[in-house]
């Protein structure tokens, strides 16, 4: 599968190639290659094997379940290790659909048929750009630290967050201490003020002090400093007002999923979201087991002439197993007041401690239990009900 041709190699089950066919990746396209595919094929039944890792068949997935083919889902790791088989290493288009055959006729009771569920892909897309957002902010944010440090020394004291309302407020108006120079605590005021509510005069007043106490930081060419800190401002708050945007297609999105992540504690709007997107539908998972093993949470056995053990497992989905570790933590946090977030969590964490395992195992004993506690969640389509012990 390409963004522009897909290559397609027919064979029989004997491995003998029959023909092969290069068409454009165009839906108008797809009805002639169906009809190439039935002159070489003729009365014999045929499968289609798609290898899809950047979703540029999806179209042709559509077309082809949507007329009652058989299409079956090839990943792209088994062709590899057909390809990295041969004594002699090589890549093309043509020897890349070959693989994808091979693996068809070998393993084709076993691999997962092509769905297209367009809900799923499309929260999937959705959660992709606002990842990308959130990565460019990221950049946004350290760009300004850098221009700031040089002109207020002291900026992480001003302000809580430095892309608060009020903090971006103040960069833009102020992007340099000239700017305070020229103008007076209360015209400062008035400015911030209107952003935020609770502003009070006697911290303008303390940031001018810490301004004064940094000393002359002047630079050459200040105004050209002035304007790159009023841009990356102007960046982060456009921005922001991108991801409101994403976040409200989200919550019109979850719903029809009719799964309800969200009711769980530590799941809000966003980490459900990036679940759905990663997951998709657990229906494709026969049981929780299935799905751990599928994010590389469950251990792999290592052995050799009976001799080995079971190991952690570095491979499968690592952005679904960083969700769940990250959840996790939370789960077993404890507040700044000492009392656990999550009790439940908490106490089987520390359960898993005294049993002899040390922090990061018992961490992974919690994420696997939170597997099986979201799993039963997205197979029953049910809320989160929180554990309750009989007295």
């Amino acid at each position: 599968m390409h963004k522009d041709t897909h290559c397609a190699v027919i064979i029989d089950c004997w491995t003998t190639k029959l023909g092969e066919i290069t068409f454009e990746n165009r839906p108008s396209k797809f009805p002639a290659f169906v009809e190439d595919v039935r002159k070489i094929c003729g009365t014999k039944e045929f499968v289609f094997g798609l290898e899809d890792t950047r979703g540029f068949g999806r179209n042709l997935a559509a077309y082809l379940v949507g007329r009652k083919f058989n299409v079956k889902h090839v990943n792209p790791s088994y062709t590899s290790a057909v390809r990295l088989s041969n004594p002699i290493v090589f890549k093309d288009d043509s020897y890349d659909a070959l693989c994808v055959a091979r693996v068809l006729r070998d393993m084709v009771d076993g691999l997962p048929d092509a769905k297209h569920e367009d809900i799923y892909w499309t929260i999937r897309q959705v959660v992709k750009r606002r990842d990308l957002i959130v990565k460019s902010n990221m950049m946004n944010k350290h760009q300004l630290h850098n221009q700031l440090m040089y002109v207020y020394p002291s900026y992480r004291k001003f302000f809580a967050l430095i892309d608060a309302k009020s903090a971006l407020c103040f960069w833009e108006n102020y992007p340099s201490p000239d700017c305070i120079k020229n103008t007076t605590p209360e015209k400062v005021y008035e400015t911030i003020k209107p952003v935020h509510q609770a502003l009070k005069m006697e911290r303008i007043l303390e940031i001018i002090a810490m301004i004064e106490a940094d000393g002359d930081t002047r630079k050459d060419y200040q105004a050209e400093r002035d304007f790159i800190v009023k841009n990356i401002v102007k960046d982060i708050r456009h921005n922001k007002g991108l991801l409101e945007e994403i976040d409200v297609e989200l919550e019109k999105l979850i719903p029809i999923t009719d799964y309800k992540l969200n009711t769980m504690p530590g799941i809000d709007l966003i980490t459900s979201a990036h679940l759905i997107s990663e997951i998709g539908d657990i229906s494709r998972f026969p049981d929780s087991d299935k799905l751990a093993r599928f994010m590389g949470l469950a251990p792999v056995q290592f052995s050799s002439a009976g001799k080995g053990k079971d190991q952690r497992c570095r491979n499968g989905n690592r952005v679904l197993n960083a969700i769940f570790h990250f959840m996790a933590i939370q789960m077993v946090a404890v507040s700044a007041s000492g009392k656990a977030r999550h009790p439940v969590f908490r106490e089987y964490f520390e359960m898993k401690v005294k049993e002899g395992k040390n922090k990061p195992q018992a961490l992974v004993c919690v994420a696997r239990r939170l597997v099986r506690i979201i799993y039963g969640m997205m197979k029953t389509k049910t809320e989160y009900r929180p554990y309750e012990k009989t007295v």
